[in-house]
């Protein structure tokens, strides 16, 4: 009997043993598939890796150099023998009008005369070029370089300030007249502020005088944007100088060619002169 019960624990156990293997094997396997068929199945591609693809994607950066090419084509500037379009109308060194040539007759003659190819007109049909020595390509761009310094600034002037006292000696005033003129000449409004000396007697339209004397080192040039004005309490006198619009410079002209030819319109001359300066 006791022979019997121990066979049967024994048989029993061994086939325990038989099914945690199996179990164990079989979980096994089943990883094993899955890492394998991992590789073959691709995820889709995140949001924040879409948007770090695009940031690395050539498509802007390939817009960006088209338009900056685009761009480099309207400067004034060799273009060497780099020629876009098969027929260009072409001008000579000289100016000469060449007519419409093919490139390759373009490079030929630039390779015989020594001479370098400049877009003028890229806009028109078929676009024009000139042929140019580098010393005339040179002097144009000073030309256009002048030009471009010489055209007028738009928008509002802007505006300096400057304060001393009243009792200022007359070199210091001289110095700042000259600081004045300066600003006044490249198109700036001048804020002048003035403030009364402390604990000195002096006449009560000495600051205004002062204003005056400012205003006649620049006969011809600047004027009162706004009058003398008390402020702080008539602790302080200031105002605004500017520049002479056109038609002031030709009124004051006008006004100083009357002056020296006609002795009798002196005292007409003068009359207006001060509507200008004071207006």
């Amino acid at each position: 009997m006791a022979a019997v019960f121990l066979k049967t624990v024994t048989l029993q156990t061994i086939k325990t043993e038989q099914n945690c293997l199996r179990r164990c094997l079989g979980e096994h396997m089943v990883q094993k598939v899955a890492l394998a068929q991992l590789p073959l199945v691709a995820s889709a591609p995140t949001l924040s890796e879409r948007i770090h693809a695009k940031a690395f994607s050539t498509v802007g950066d390939t817009q960006d150099e088209r338009k900056k090419r685009k761009k480099n084509e309207t400067d004034f500037s060799n273009i060497g023998r780099k020629i876009s379009e098969r027929i260009i109308h072409l001008f000579d060194e000289k100016g000469n009008d060449l007519g419409n040539l093919h490139r390759a007759d373009v490079i030929r003659l630039m390779d015989e005369r020594d001479l370098r190819l400049v877009q003028r007109k890229p806009s028109t049909g078929p676009p024009e070029y000139q042929l140019m020595t580098g010393t005339q390509i040179h002097e144009e761009r000073l030309r256009l370089r002048e030009r471009e310094k010489a055209r007028p600034k738009t928008g509002p002037a802007l505006t300096k300030e400057l304060t001393f006292s009243s009792n200022i000696g007359q070199h210091d005033l001289d110095t700042k007249s000259k600081q004045i003129q300066q600003w006044i000449e490249k198109n700036y409004k001048v804020q002048v502020t003035i403030k009364k000396a402390k604990n000195v007697e002096e006449p009560e339209n000495k600051m205004e005088e002062l204003f005056n004397q400012i205003l006649q080192t620049m006969p011809g040039i600047a004027t009162f944007s706004s009058r003398p004005q008390p402020v702080k309490g008539g602790k302080a006198v200031t105002c605004v100088f500017r520049h002479l619009s056109k038609k002031e410079e030709t009124a004051y002209r006008e006004t100083q060619e009357i002056r020296e030819g006609n002795p009798m319109s002196k005292e007409k001359g003068k009359d207006r002169e001060s509507d200008i300066l004071h207006q």
